[in-house]
């Protein structure tokens, strides 16, 4: 005997499409674990160009300074003690400004706010800045210029680092990365897979890679050190430009 028509069991309905939003931000968030990676290797660089070319000291790792202020101080050198103090100083207001400027994560953000560029816009501003005392000093800055040479670079770190906080993702730093190192360590020990891991491992990648670039650079072609910093930065810039261009084409 035929069912009636009424009474059969509805087809099940196919699920919905991911909506286009969804991909699209999806695409974003991809988009930007890779910007971040390539801001690591900033950040790598600027590290290696200040302790290499620059006294002896960090533009992002102020645990590090703070060391060295420490072990400076125990030895009476007051010039290191100077050159530690102002990295550290200049790195706090680069972070104040940069907090200022790209504000906190908030519901409903985008994947990549617009504070965070102009935020970064004002560190390729500080990079340019060191890059032509660079080339003004023919790739040999005197040590009357270790300072305001530092401070720059320092604060346009700190400034990279606070601008990353608005994307409001846990542990995500591109200046921090001891406690990246140290996330990761707690990960595969605790049974995740390198999978779970992988964009962070890629930043601390990024970290040396930046530094080995830096190093590499100042052994053999001096005069290129400071496109390292500007290209890195810069070419953030112009990724996230285009791409917001043709979304809202």
């Amino acid at each position: 005997m035929s069912t009636p028509e009424s009474t059969r069991p509805a087809d099940p309905l196919p699920a919905p499409p991911a909506s286009e939003d969804a991909e699209r931000r999806a695409a974003g968030e991809q988009l930007r674990a890779g910007l971040v990676v390539v801001l690591a290797i900033a950040s790598g660089a600027t590290d290696a160009l200040g302790f290499l070319a620059l006294g002896n000291a960090f533009t992002s790792v102020m645990t590090g300074n703070m060391v060295l202020f420490g072990v400076a101080a125990a030895h009476g050198d007051g010039s290191e003690m100077l050159l530690t103090a102002v990295a550290i100083g200049a790195f706090v207001a680069g972070a104040a400004l940069g907090a200022r400027i790209a504000g906190t994560a908030a519901p409903g953000d985008p994947v990549w706010p617009r504070a965070v560029t102009v935020a970064l816009v004002v560190e390729l501003v500080l990079f340019a800045g060191v890059s032509i005392a660079w080339w003004g000093f023919g790739a040999e800055p005197p040590r009357a210029a270790f300072l305001p040479m530092l401070a720059a670079a320092a604060a346009a770190l700190g400034l990279q680092s606070s601008a990353i906080q608005r994307f409001g993702v846990s542990g995500l730093s591109t200046t921090y990365l001891t406690g990246t190192l140290t996330t990761v360590v707690i990960r595969l020990v605790s049974g995740h897979g390198v999978r779970a891991v992988r964009h962070s491992a890629l930043i601390l990648l990024g970290l040396v890679v930046g530094a080995a670039a830096m190093a590499g650079l100042l052994a053999s072609v001096p005069m290129l050190a400071p496109v390292l910093l500007v290209g890195t930065v810069g070419s953030v810039l112009v990724v996230v430009l285009l791409r917001r261009a043709l979304v809202h084409r």
